[in-house]
């Protein structure tokens, strides 16, 4: 009977090659060839690691550092990683035998009525030791492809860990330049309360001396106060961006109060960006190779589902000593020992592993739904940052030129209404137009910045 069953495992061995496919056979990447790239763009791969760098920024620089070690969503992924490896180690050792050693004592007593021989009472009393071994031969695979599946949910985890750091960097960097876009729009606010207040001085000087109207006045009074109705909002914007830094950084946001309050200037960043072929994402994005090593995991466990219904070869034994008297426990006579190989196969279990392939299938096509998704979402981010970045810098060079313009527009209209040439409402116009570019500046200055660390992050921007 030994002969024949192992001449059907050599048989069917062979067979379980046959029963999994790898993860990368189920993949169809649609990445397109190329990005419609302008003239801001070089198809070349940009740095890997620490692009924040170009701006050149020690504040942003040290920021990033202590969100990499304080950010909670960080040591959350940190723990996963931690979680995966201990399953992954645990699906390898079911591929192991395993050793349990056993003492013990025991004391019988046996009925009279029942002996054997002469229908009296018998006591007996035994010490055994022993070491025990049961061990699954995995001739098919089973347990291995369960193993190396779990290798696989571990990967994606550390995967997951690169996909928080990326996000995390970039959530800082676009706080970090949204606060100081705040900041500059702040000052831009004060400076005009401050020319606002010199000219209303002016128009009150002029209607004290009869040379202006009472209506001038009050314009000029309604221009200067409704300015300064702006800073109480922005303040409190600025808050709002502090107390998210905080968040990102893993400290409370009294730990940062009074932070940041000088440098409202927003850095310049114009230059040829490295941005790659659509490709190269698949080995720059964590979370394409997140979503990868989820397929190649599912795969694997479909695989192991099919295996399920090979047979299951164990082979246990145990060797040890057993004695009526303990001082002749360790002797040779005392040796017992037995070993014992099985086979066991299941024709019917009610549907269980039919369904538990089917279930498996489904979850490798839904892990197969989900990485594409994940590539159109990265192409779709990467083109619409590059949109936006080069369309906020074509942005920048004209609302430059329009401030200039409405500089020279209040100042000359200014020095006319000082002579009597013109109306107060060509000042009033200028003032509000002044501040309106101004800020507009400002504000597409920040957003360019932010389209900036959107680009890169969606390029899967190293930490």
């Amino acid at each position: 009977m030994t002969r024949y069953s192992f001449l059907l495992l050599f048989l069917i061995a062979p067979l379980h090659a046959a029963v999994a496919q790898q993860g990368d056979e189920y993949l169809d990447s649609p990445l397109p060839q190329e990005w419609n790239a302008g003239e801001y763009f070089d198809q070349t791969l940009p740095a890997d690691d620490m692009w924040w760098k170009k701006f050149d920024d020690p504040v942003l620089d040290s920021l990033i550092t202590v969100a990499g070690t304080g950010n909670y969503s960080v040591l959350g992924a940190m723990e996963n990683i931690r979680k995966a490896r201990a399953a992954w180690r645990t699906a390898q050792g079911k591929m192991l035998p395993t050793f349990d050693i056993g003492i013990g004592w025991q004391r019988a007593k046996t009925s009279g009525n029942v002996a054997s021989s002469m229908y009296r009472e018998a006591w007996e009393g035994e010490f055994s030791t022993a070491v025990s071994m049961k061990w699954q031969a995995d001739v098919f695979g089973s347990i291995y492809m369960r193993s190396k599946a779990q290798k696989y949910l571990f990967m994606a985890t550390e995967e997951e860990y690169n996909a928080v750091m990326v996000s995390l960097v970039a959530n800082v960097a676009t706080t970090y330049f949204s606060l100081r876009q705040s900041l500059a729009q702040m000052q831009v606010i004060r400076w005009n309360v401050e020319s606002q207040r010199e000219i209303m001085n002016i128009v009150e000087s002029r209607y004290e001396s009869g040379l202006a109207s009472k209506l001038d006045v009050a314009q000029s009074r309604s221009v200067y106060y409704s300015t300064m109705a702006q800073l109480p909002a922005m303040q409190a914007k600025i808050e709002s961006y502090r107390n998210a830094m905080a968040v990102l950084l893993g400290v409370y946001p009294q730990e940062l109060e009074g932070w940041l309050e000088e440098g409202y200037a927003l850095p310049d960043y114009v230059e040829l960006i490295g941005v790659g072929m659509p490709a190269q994402l698949l080995r720059r994005r964590p979370d394409i190779r997140a979503a990868e090593k989820q397929v190649e995991a599912n795969a694997t466990l479909l695989g192991a589902t099919r295996r399920d219904w090979f047979p299951e070869i164990f082979l246990s034994g145990s060797i040890g000593f057993a004695s009526h008297d303990l001082k002749h426990l360790p002797r040779s006579r005392s040796l017992t020992w037995q070993i014992a190989p099985s086979l066991t196969w299941n024709i019917f279990s009610g549907g269980e592993r039919v369904n538990a392939t089917r279930e498996a299938q489904a979850e490798l096509d839904r892990s197969i739904a989900s990485y594409n998704a994940t590539l159109l979402n990265a192409v779709q981010e990467v083109e619409n940052a590059m949109s936006q970045y080069s369309g906020s810098v074509e942005q920048i060079v004209s609302l430059r030129e329009a401030m200039n313009q409405n500089r020279e527009t209040l100042e000359l209209s200014l020095e006319l209404y000082k002579q009597g040439l013109t109306e107060y409402q060509n000042v009033l116009d200028a003032q509000r137009s002044l501040l309106t570019y101004q800020d507009y500046l400002v504000q597409a200055r920040g957003s360019s910045l932010i389209y900036l660390v959107q680009l890169y992050e969606a390029l899967g921007g190293g930490w």
